[in-house]
């Protein structure tokens, strides 16, 4: 069997379930596999994913193998492991895997460490952590690297971040950034999925309740607008003029967190910044309110400061529900740690929205061992967003018109006018 560190083999039976069940749901991916297949482009490239290993990644590393690739999986954060897909792909599928749901941070970078040990050429990575390790510690490997992916918007700003400091050594292609990923992915799969997490979580019922969202990002609009459908009044915070305008024409309430702390019930922070909620909005927030996070890492809230501020902490008062008690008896609710609750209470993102950013990351990785790249963080080429679209559109059934010659030439001039 190939090498491994996981939960527990034995759960590999349920794991491969639930991977053939999210193929079932992701025809696209499952076509650029079938080509794969046959044309094995990523031939006896090595490959290292630091992604959250959930069973839609798991088509994701199927996808890659059966192109060719020599890929290792380890895990982009510590609580969205799914133990019994990481157990399927090392028993069933022949890929190692290294993840354990609620890993320490050690063995979270131990991991990291393990899934490079074969001196990968190319690089898979969602929030960046893969790609600043090996900079950091390996820097001998970085040298070598040809290329890599980027999956979300956080690992995209570390990398712009990198680049512009001049440490960044080798290309990145900024898969977050493309049309049908971050268009769908982010605002559709982000925005249900985070739901389906707190509801998880705490059997809360949404109807009535006041909900705070921070950010008006593709993440925060999509969360946002799904609570409401949910029959919650919604106000949105935000750092960004534009966005908080586009938030107000939409219909939702904009404060400052300042206000919003005082009229919230449930907030959920989505920015991707540091310590959106700290101790200023801890000390002014209603009892027994709950706090959560779908940003890519757990320093939105400042969880420091509400330890600080506390006078006691009950664990576990529910699965993924740790509660703060302030010296005046108000209770704070912190939801999976303040990782991301999406993952951490639920399942992530489901298959068909995976569909069209993985068959993107299968189809940026064809590219990228084709071509060339030159240093810096990339676009996704149009040619692959279209491409991905038109797949999925055809999967579902859906039929679109196309230019007639007369209209493709009236868009190419400028002669024609009233």
């Amino acid at each position: 069997m190939v090498p491994f560190d996981i939960a527990d083999i034995l759960q590999a039976d349920e794991g491969k379930r639930r991977i053939l069940w999210a193929d079932s749901d992701m025809p696209v991916l499952s076509q650029i596999r079938e080509r794969f297949i046959n044309e094995k482009p990523l031939e006896g490239i090595k490959m290292a994913a630091c992604l959250h290993v959930t069973a839609e990644t798991a088509n994701l590393m199927r996808t890659l193998k059966a192109g060719g690739a020599d890929v290792r999986l380890c895990a982009s954060n510590p609580l969205s492991t799914q133990d019994d897909v990481a157990a399927a792909l090392a028993k069933y599928f022949d890929i190692p895997v290294f993840a354990i749901h609620g890993e320490d941070n050690q063995t979270y970078y131990k991991h990291i460490f393990q899934a490079i040990e074969h001196e990968p050429v190319f690089t898979m990575d969602d929030g960046c952590d893969l790609v600043t390790t090996i900079h950091k510690e390996r820097l001998d490997l970085a040298e070598k690297m040809r290329a890599g992916m980027e999956e979300t918007t956080t690992g995209v700003i570390r990398l712009k971040a990198m680049f512009a400091d001049g440490a960044l050594k080798y290309p990145v292609i900024a898969v977050n950034d493309a049309d049908t990923k971050h268009l769908f992915d982010n605002r559709y799969g982000t925005g249900q999925s985070t739901v389906d997490g707190i509801i998880r979580a705490t059997d809360l019922l949404i109807a009535g309740r006041k909900v705070v969202v921070a950010g008006y990002g593709w993440c925060g609009r999509g969360f946002a607008t799904r609570i409401r459908g949910m029959g919650a009044q919604v106000c949105v915070t935000e750092v960004d003029p534009v966005r908080a305008l586009e938030a107000a024409m939409d219909g939702f309430a904009v404060m400052s967190m300042e206000q919003a702390v005082k009229w919230g019930d449930l907030f959920c922070t989505l920015t991707g910044n540091i310590s959106v909620l700290r101790r200023e909005h801890f000390e002014n927030m209603k009892d027994n309110v709950i706090v959560c996070n779908s940003g890519h890492f757990n320093v939105e809230i400042d969880i420091n400061d509400l330890e600080d501020i506390s006078a006691e902490k009950h664990e576990g008062v529910r699965e993924n529900v740790d509660q703060y008690i302030l010296a005046d008896g108000r209770r704070i609710n912190l939801l999976a740690q303040g990782r991301l609750i999406n993952l951490a209470a639920a399942e992530g993102h489901p298959a068909s929205v995976m569909d069209m950013s993985f068959a993107v990351q299968a189809l940026s990785s064809e590219y990228a061992v084709k071509n060339k790249i030159e240093l810096g963080v990339h676009s996704v080429p149009t040619q692959i967003d279209d491409l991905v679209s038109r797949l999925k559109l055809k999967s579902l059934g859906i039929k679109i018109d196309e230019l007639t010659s007369k209209q493709t030439k009236y868009l190419a001039s400028w002669q024609e006018g009233t």
